[in-house]
């Protein structure tokens, strides 16, 4: 009786492990689409607060103070934890990282600068609804993402709603200033999709590298523009305002791109707006628009049909090494050289060569093509 009941609880266990195991992809995918989420929420809400600040400093000067929050909070963030969870960026992931930051950091901005001085507010607010667009089809075309009816359709909805929350009633015509709107979205897409390349090291230290060059980007312009640095208080706020809206924004999103893809994240990112316009109303006292109610509709259908997506095929993956925060499942069933405690954790370690069929993301394991 001892060794059957031995034998119960060892057969027990094991099923109970399995399950674990199959639900892994499950989890990670759901706490990216959170991830996703919360990044759009904290993004939209500091919208409202940026506006209050602008009445005391030019916009770019916001703006660099504003990353520069984002930069030096999560920096801090980074150096208090290094080492303890998360997987430091590697070598061959500073390639990817500069031209991110170079694309978003450094040619975004500089391109909406020269679209705003020279474009209405309404067009300009359509045009950056682009982003989404961008970042869908470069991770579509270029990194191969899978892209089905229902991301397309839930994209399409959730940008339709960006559009009737920004349209005032008129029109706009395509000229140069447009078109640099348009370029600095393009930028900002291959931006998200280059970081989805290193999204498996630390957030933070991803995020503060970005913060503190787009940053120093945005005060630096700011100053050839004639901008003096605002007094202390301004300055204190729009520090804070940076590190949450900005900061632990770019942070949920770089964690999001690793586990649901890039086109996943910037689609469910797309709420951003809503958030914003969502708080300004409780901030400033305002009545709920039949815009506002419209445009809410019109994403949450996209976003139900961003969740109802089920996808899931036959798939191999090849034989590879990389580092990252990890629980055991059935994607890392390795072994370790030094003893480890608890999960997650986090170490270089190899994934052989495995053949199975489950309900999946384009995570950073599953860079596969589709027929």
């Amino acid at each position: 009786m001892r060794k059957r009941g031995g034998e119960f609880r060892k057969a027990r266990w094991l099923r109970v492990e399995y399950a674990r195991m199959r639900n892994g992809a499950d989890n990670k995918a759901f706490s990216g689409v959170w991830a996703a989420l919360g990044a759009a929420a904290l993004f939209g809400l500091s919208t409202p607060f940026s506006k209050i600040l602008l009445g005391g400093m030019p916009p770019f000067m916001l703006a660099g103070l504003l990353y520069l929050g984002a930069g030096i909070g999560l920096g801090a963030l980074h150096l208090s934890h290094r080492g303890k969870r998360e997987a430091k960026l590697p070598l061959s992931g500073i390639p990817w990282l500069a031209g991110a930051v170079l694309a978003g950091g450094i040619a975004g901005p500089v391109l909406l600068l020269y679209g705003l001085l020279h474009t209405q507010a309404s067009s300009a607010s359509l045009l950056l609804n682009l982003e989404c667009v961008f970042t869908v089809l470069l991770a579509w075309l270029i990194f191969r993402e899978n892209l089905d009816w229902r991301i397309a359709a839930g994209m399409g909805l959730i940008v339709a709603g960006g559009v009737a929350l920004s349209w005032e009633g008129g029109g706009f015509t395509v000229q140069l200033p447009a078109l640099a709107i348009a370029g600095a979205c393009f930028a900002w897409g291959i931006d998200n999709n280059l970081t989805q390349r290193v999204s498996a090291s630390d957030p933070a230290q991803i995020a503060a590298i970005k913060g503190i060059v787009a940053g120093a980007v945005n005060v630096t312009l700011a100053f050839t523009l004639g901008a003096h640095m605002p007094a202390a208080a301004a300055l204190g706020w729009a520090m804070l305002v940076g590190f949450l809206g900005y900061g632990l924004s770019l942070a949920l999103f770089v964690y999001a791109l690793r586990n649901i893809g890039a086109a996943r994240t910037g689609a469910f990112f797309s709420l951003a707006p809503f958030a914003g316009a969502t708080a300004s109303l409780l901030i400033f006292v305002e009545t709920p628009s039949a815009r506002l109610l419209a445009a809410g509709a019109l994403m949450g259908l996209g976003v139900w049909m961003l969740l109802a997506e089920k996808h899931s095929h036959a798939h191999t993956h090849l034989e590879f090494e990389h580092a990252h925060r990890h629980s055991h499942d059935e994607h890392h069933l390795h072994g370790h050289d030094k003893p480890v405690y608890g999960e997650p954790h986090t170490h270089l370690h190899k994934h052989a060569a495995l053949e199975h069929s489950h309900a999946h993301y384009p995570d950073i394991h599953h860079r596969h093509g589709h027929k």
